[in-house]
């Protein structure tokens, strides 16, 4: 009954959006209190469900998506993405960009958050889709890949983090088998999947656009290169500090604070203001006004993404996950295998790859002692079953869908599959790996 209730609750969901053309805010509102209802959670207390998943997901995102949106703007209409699109190509040529952004998303994904990278690497995205005329998703969706499998797979990111402590796993280890399994994962379900998806119309957000300037008014490469990609020098910075053998307390707490991915964003859009804005001739109210009109643009995907998180928070407070896992228990399954079926199952009824991951390391914990099971395989297996068929109930298929401005229907075509495949590469690797590795 459980799963019935999901599945009606999801399919409502997409027909309240698709069918109906009701609002995706409205839309996930009325399917999460008919959802908490349906799964038994008190009729006083759904709607604060609904007030703490909106919260719990805009607390984490809404400051990122803002200044990055700010950022973007501000990269697209000084022409430093003109000037950056121009210099990829110039250095790999027309043919090559789309294996260029994979490896640069690849080298970002790995010290950032899959939504703080994917709000970075939107505009330069975008600037090489306007320039060349070329698909958006074609383009954009093998970047997008390499984000979504180094946040799956690869430590530091949180939940491979998590579950190589759990799991008692070897950090080191687990990465090394993490990246053996990520490069085919990428080029198998970026470039090479994507090949079949020139044909998806696509117009992304507008925001990103900007008239093409003449060369002499365009910023330098190094200025255009080093503001957009500022955040992620931060971040890298932070991420290596602890590296450095610096034992200072106060120093410690100076590098937390200024590695806050908001603090770092602010940095940055203050950073550009200056060396994209005022330095290029611009004033601090034309400024202003393209900032306005980004958060404009991206005020519609704040309350979908605040809709999703409540969505969640509901499924996750009804205790849905335990039980499908409970369940699921019982299956006479390999290990490994287990631990996949169990976090994707998850991860498809409730839309939380982290919630996904750690409720499943909660259930296989026990058997990767009494079976002798590899922990760093285990981490690697769970992390790939948390990454399938992302679909409407994940904030990160509206922050797809809403950027490149597709419809439901292309969205799962393109993303969802995408997602699906990187998940199940995932688990080959990691069962042709157990063949090798005792």
């Amino acid at each position: 009954m459980v799963l019935l209730t999901i599945f009606f609750c999801i399919v409502l969901l997409v027909l309240l959006v698709s069918l109906v053309k009701v609002n995706p805010f409205i839309a996930f509102l009325i399917v999460s209190i008919v959802a908490g209802l349906l799964l038994g959670i008190p009729i006083n207390k759904v709607t604060a469900s609904v007030q703490k998943g909106m919260g719990d997901i805009l607390g984490q995102l809404l400051i990122i998506i803002c200044l990055g949106a700010m950022l973007g703007k501000l990269v697209a209409v000084s022409g430093a993405a003109q000037k950056i699109a121009g210099v990829l190509v110039d250095a790999v040529g027309e043919k090559y960009i789309q294996w260029a952004l994979v490896a640069a998303g690849f080298i970002i994904g790995i010290p950032l958050f899959y939504g703080i990278g994917f709000v970075l690497m939107v505009p330069l995205i975008f600037s090489v889709v306007y320039k060349y005329k070329l698909p958006a998703v074609y383009i954009g969706l093998p970047m997008l890949a390499s984000l979504s499998v180094t946040h799956g797979f690869l430590p530091p990111h949180p939940s491979p983090s998590a579950l190589v402590a759990l799991f008692h796993a070897n950090m080191a280890t687990t990465f090394i088998y993490g990246l053996m399994i990520a490069i085919p994962a990428i080029i198998l379900a970026g470039p090479v999947f994507a090949q079949f998806l020139k044909k998806i119309p696509s117009e992304p957000l507008a925001t990103f656009r900007a008239e093409e300037l003449p060369v002499e008014k365009l910023p330098g490469a190094f200025n255009s290169f080093f503001t957009a990609l500022l955040p992620v020098l931060l971040l890298m910075l932070t991420a290596f500090f602890p590296y450095l053998n610096i034992k200072d307390p106060g120093v410690a707490k100076v590098i937390t604070f200024l590695g806050d991915p908001s603090i770092v964003m602010l940095i940055a859009l203050i950073v550009a203001t200056y060396t994209l804005g005022i330095k290029q001739g611009k004033s601090m109210g034309m400024l202003a006004g393209s900032f306005t009109d980004a958060v404009k643009d991206v005020a519609l995907i704040l309350l979908i993404i605040a809709g999703s998180g409540a969505f969640k928070e509901v499924l996750t407070a009804s205790g849905v996950s335990s039980q499908i896992a409970s369940q699921l228990q019982s299956f006479n399954l390999p290990p490994l295998l287990l631990g996949w079926v169990i976090a994707a199952i998850i991860r498809i009824s409730l839309g939380s790859a982290t919630v996904a991951g750690l409720t499943a390391a909660g259930i296989v914990a026990p058997l990767v002692l009494q079976n002798h099971i590899n922990p760093n395989l285990m981490v690697l297996s769970i992390g790939a079953g948390s990454l399938a068929f992302s679909h409407v109930n994940d904030s990160g298929f509206w922050l797809y869908k809403e950027y490149f401005n597709l419809s439901i229907k292309d969205t799962i075509k393109s993303w969802s599959l995408m997602e699906t495949l990187v998940s199940v590469i995932g688990l080959v690797g990691v069962t042709v790996i157990n063949l090798f590795v005792k």
